[in-house]
C-alpha cells in the first residue's frame, strides 16, 4: 500500500483507502476457494457444523473471540497450516504459551470426524471458527476461502519470531509486507484482535511505571486512563487484566471502538498506541475511527493473511487429530 500522508483526510484519500479492500472478500487464491466443502459431507454442511460448536462456546464465554483471533494470527504469521496446533516446539515457545482456544478447535474437529471423516483440515476449521466468532461478536459475516491442508511439522523458530507488543510500528508493517499485507491490512488485523481482547497487566506494566527505563509512565497514555490502569495493575504485579479496547461497552464487541480509544491515548499495548501516531498508520486509524467500514474491510485483511503459507493439493495432510500428525 502506498503511504498515506498523515495530514490527509480528504474524501479522495479516504476513498483510496477503502478501494484497496474492494473485491477481496470473495476472490479465490490458487487452489483455495469459497465453499470448498459444499456438498462434500453428505447431508451435513461443514461450515454450519462448525458454527454450532462455536456458538455453543460463545454463549458461555465471550472472550473466545479474541482467543481464536490470536490463535489464527499466531499460526498464520508463520504460514497458515495449523502447525501451532501440533503438540510440538512451536506451541511450546514463550510467545505461544498463553494462546488458548484449542479445545474449541478440537470440539469442531471431533464433530466433523463423526459425520465426514478425514475431510476437513484443522487449518480450515480454525479459519471458519474464527470467522463465526467475529460474527457472533457483532462483526460482519464474511466469506472465507477454504481447501487448506495441515502441516506435518512444527518449528520453534516460528513461535520465537512472533512480533511482541513493543515492536516499532514501521518494523511490524515491514514484517507484514513480507507476507503480502499492506499497512492498512496490518492496522485492521491488530484492531481486529484487540477490539475484543483482554490483556494481562504484565504485558504493559512497564508503560505505567518505568517506560523505556525512565522511571516514569509512557507520556502518550491518557492521564485518566493511566490512573485507572495503575489502580488495576499495581507496580508489584498482579493477576489482573483490562480490555484492550477501553471504549465503554465496547470491550467484547467487534466494532470500531478500538480506533477511537487509541486516538484518545487509551491504547493498552505500546504498539496499539503507536498506530495512532506513526506516519505510516495515522491516517488509516483516523479513517476507521469515523467510518463504518472496519468490520467489513477486516475480512479482506484476514483472508490475505490466511493465504500466506497455505498448504493445498497434495501438500501436508488432513489431520484426524489436530494435536498430532497422522501415523498412516
Amino acid at each position: 500500500m502506498a503511504r498515506v500522508k498523515s495530514s490527509s483526510s480528504s474524501p479522495m484519500a479516504i476513498l483510496a483507502i477503502a478501494v484497496m479492500f474492494m473485491s477481496l472478500v470473495s476472490q479465490s487464491y490458487a487452489q483455495l476457494s469459497v465453499g470448498f466443502y459444499k456438498n462434500k459431507c453428505g447431508a451435513y454442511d461443514v461450515e454450519s457444523e462448525i458454527y454450532k460448536v462455536v456458538s455453543g462456546f460463545y454463549a458461555t464465554d465471550k472472550t473466545i473471540v479474541a482467543a481464536l483471533l490470536r490463535m489464527l494470527f499466531h499460526d498464520a504469521y508463520g504460514g497458515c497450516d495449523a502447525s501451532l496446533l501440533l503438540d510440538g516446539p512451536e506451541k511450546s515457545q514463550d510467545n505461544n504459551l498463553s494462546v488458548r482456544g484449542y479445545n474449541i478447535i478440537d470440539a469442531c474437529k471431533s464433530a466433523l470426524e463423526k459425520v465426514c471423516p478425514k475431510l476437513v483440515s484443522c487449518t480450515d476449521i480454525l479459519v471458519i471458527a474464527t470467522r463465526y466468532s467475529v460474527y457472533l461478536a457483532g462483526g460482519t459475516y464474511y466469506n472465507v476461502e477454504t481447501g487448506r491442508r495441515d502441516a506435518t511439522t512444527s518449528s520453534a523458530t516460528t513461535g520465537a519470531n512472533l512480533p511482541g507488543p513493543t515492536i516499532p510500528v514501521s518494523e511490524f508493517v515491514n514484517k507484514m509486507a513480507a507476507r503480502g499485507l499492506s499497512a492498512a491490512d496490518t492496522v485492521l488485523l491488530l484492531a481486529g484482535g484487540h477490539t475484543v481482547g483482554i490483556i494481562h497487566c504484565k504485558f504493559f506494566l512497564a508503560r505505567l511505571y518505568n517506560f523505556k527505563s525512565t522511571g516514569l509512565p509512557d507520556p502518550s497514555i491518557n492521564t485518566t486512563t493511566l490512573s485507572f490502569l495503575k489502580k488495576t495493575c499495581p507496580s508489584g504485579g498482579s493477576n489482573n487484566f483490562v480490555y484492550a479496547d477501553q471504549t465503554p461497552g465496547s470491550g467484547l464487541r467487534f466494532d470500531s471502538g478500538f480506533f477511537k480509544a487509541i486516538k484518545m491515548g487509551q491504547g493498552i499495548l505500546e504498539i496499539d498506541q503507536r498506530l495512532a501516531s506513526d506516519p505510516s498508520t495515522r491516517a488509516i486509524v483516523n479513517y476507521f475511527a469515523t467510518s463504518s467500514d472496519f468490520a467489513t474491510l477486516f475480512a479482506g485483511a484476514v483472508n490475505k493473511l490466511t493465504r500466506y503459507g497455505a498448504l493445498t493439493g497434495t501438500q501436508g495432510q488432513i489431520r484426524t487429530n489436530c494435536h498430532r500428525v497422522n501415523s498412516y
